[in-house]
């Protein structure tokens, strides 16, 4: 993942771009969770990676998730929390996919 792939998405250092897949993202999440976006969840997470430019060391790379990293980090806390399976549409997929 790149750091303007992130900021293409929306999630800029200024904060989400409005009409983006950003602010899209942001309302889904925000509607799912009863009207708020929950911290760690791929919103947040993909803003501060925006706002800081810090995706090179994230862990989420094209070749998939680095053993080791915050990503692996994310994506262990989020199966164990899910009874062993990433769900779909969560932080690690969502982030992954961007």
């Amino acid at each position: 993942m790149s750091d303007q792939n992130v900021r293409n998405a929306g999630f800029t250092p200024s904060g989400i771009t409005g009409g983006s897949l950003a602010s899209s993202l942001m309302s889904q999440e925000a509607r799912a969770s009863g009207g708020g976006v929950p911290s760690g969840g791929p919103t947040s997470t993909l803003q501060e990676m925006g706002a800081r430019g810090t995706t090179h060391s994230s862990g989420y790379t094209s070749g998939g998730i680095s053993g080791g990293s915050r990503a692996s980090d994310t994506m262990s806390k989020e199966a164990t929390a899910h009874g062993g399976g990433v769900p779909r549409g969560g932080t690690t997929s969502t982030v992954q996919s961007i």
